[in-house]
Order: C-alpha cells, then sequence, then structure tokens
C-alpha cells in the first residue's frame, strides 16, 4: 500500500469461482490477492458454468481440502458457486470475509448472461450476506494471459474499494482480450438486456435419436445506449453495479391502486 493511502484493505478474501477449483484465472487471482490480504479460496470441485444461483438442498455438500505442495491451499466443494460462498463465510474463513471476489471466469459474463451466470450467483451470494463482492470475468482466449488479467483485475477492485460508498456493494468487472493488449478505460455501464444467442443446431445421435446443441447465435444487437456488450466490442473494460432486488419498485405504485376481489 502505498504511503500516502489511508485505506485499510481487506484483511480477509473469500475467493470462489464457477469454473472449479484448478482453473487457470482462479489461481491467477488467487496469487495476485495474497499480496493484499489473507485469502480463503472456496470453489467448486467440478466446472459450474451456467448453473445460476442455484444452491445445494437434496443432497450433502462435500468439501475436499485441496494443497499446493505441502501448503492447505483451499475447499474443493461438490456443489454450486452460491454453495461454496455459504460454505466459506459459515465454515470455511476463519473470520468473516471484508471482501468476495468470484473468478476470473473464463469467458465474458455480460448482456442477459449475467442471469446465467455461476460467476455472478457468488458474487450476489456474497452481497447477500453484507459483504462486498466482485465477480471478475475474462474473455475467454485459449492464450489467455491471467495472470495480467488478475493484475489489472485487483487495480481496479482497488480503487472501487477506495472510491465506493459505504455499505454493501454489487459489482460486475468484464474485462476484453483487447484490454490486456491495448491500454484503454474503465466504462461504468448498465447491463445490456437484448436477448441473443436463442438458436440451437438439431443433431442426431448415432442411435437416430434427435438432440440440440445451444449456439451464441444470433449475436447481441448493440442499439443506440451503451451498455456492457457494447464498450467490450469496443475493446474497453467495464464495470456494472448490480442489486439482487428485483422487485420493479415504479410499478408498485401503479399496481397498489388496482382492485381485486377474491
Amino acid at each position: 500500500m502505498c504511503a500516502t493511502c489511508t485505506r485499510i484493505l481487506p484483511v480477509q478474501i473469500l475467493l470462489t469461482n464457477d469454473d472449479g477449483i484448478y482453473a487457470p484465472g482462479l489461481l491467477a487471482m488467487e496469487h495476485q490477492l495474497k499480496r493484499h490480504g489473507e485469502v480463503s479460496v472456496v470453489a467448486p470441485a467440478t466446472e459450474q458454468s451456467g448453473v445460476g444461483h442455484s444452491v445445494t438442498f437434496l443432497t450433502p455438500l462435500v468439501g475436499k481440502e485441496v494443497f499446493e505442495g505441502e501448503s492447505q491451499r483451499g475447499w474443493a466443494v461438490d456443489g454450486s458457486p452460491a454453495d461454496c460462498v455459504k460454505l466459506g463465510v459459515f465454515e470455511y474463513c476463519r473470520q468473516r470475509p471484508d471482501l468476495i471476489i468470484s473468478g476470473i471466469n473464463s469467458g465474458l459474463n455480460a448482456g442477459i448472461n449475467v442471469l446465467y451466470s455461476g460467476t455472478v450467483a457468488a458474487a450476489i451470494e456474497g452481497a447477500f450476506f453484507g459483504i462486498t463482492s466482485v465477480a471478475v470475468s475474462l474473455e475467454e482466449d485459449p492464450h489467455a494471459d491471467h495472470d495480467k488479467a488478475a493484475r489489472l483485475a485487483w487495480r481496479i477492485i482497488d480503487q472501487i474499494l477506495s472510491q465506493k460508498e459505504s455499505g454493501t456493494k454489487l459489482y460486475n468487472l468484464n474485462i476484453p482480450s483487447r484490454a490486456l493488449k491495448e491500454k484503454g478505460g474503465v466504462r461504468v455501464v448498465p447491463m445490456g438486456v437484448a436477448r441473443y444467442g436463442e438458436d440451437f443446431e438439431r443433431r442426431v445421435d448415432p442411435l437416430g435419436r434427435t438432440y440440440f446443441w445451444a449456439t451464441k447465435d444470433p449475436p447481441p444487437q448493440m442499439g443506440e445506449i451503451l451498455t456492457d456488450l457494447s464498450a467490450l466490442h469496443q475493446g474497453n473494460i467495464t464495470l456494472t453495479p448490480l442489486d439482487f432486488d428485483l422487485t420493479k419498485h415504479a410499478q408498485l405504485e401503479v399496481m397498489r391502486k388496482w382492485q381485486f376481489n377474491l
């Protein structure tokens, strides 16, 4: 921390993801965060992409200690990202986390994908507990420089923590591949809500049964308003404040005037 900075960095950080505990993005983020606080890694034992905010009720949750050499690295949980946050807060962290980071995810979580994302769901779960939480995603690339992305992500998270107002905050951070190669900026933008990626490829398996494979077509329409989708398309890093209250408050006042007869 710089000599002129008076802000206290987080002491306890809970790190999770939806790609699984052995994902390279998680490992890079872990190494970066350990420079700034005590890190507890609690992540899914296997990939949980697209599971959204599912939680486990009907089967037991098994947590297995994971080691790096002789050192205990964290816990692999046979459950969802939201499960990992719950167990991290209640069972595995030595003290209540000051900050929860979910990622680095392999693949952007922008637009309506935010609603399906296990990465974002883990951050939302953290915010449920009143803990500032950030979901971090990097554009999918087999040659991605996760270490550089982790350094960049922390630089942004550090500035979020120094500028945010008091109270719980929830953020979605997306980093396009271009941002690792070109110097650009951070755009604070709303989540795009245009529907896209609704097509399926119809195929037939060797037994003659029809099955379907989801595609990413058609691509999202950018529109005139700058959103996370269009800003990412331009090569910008995007930061979106999120909320888990799904109530449409403006509609409440209208609906309270409605009459219902039973």
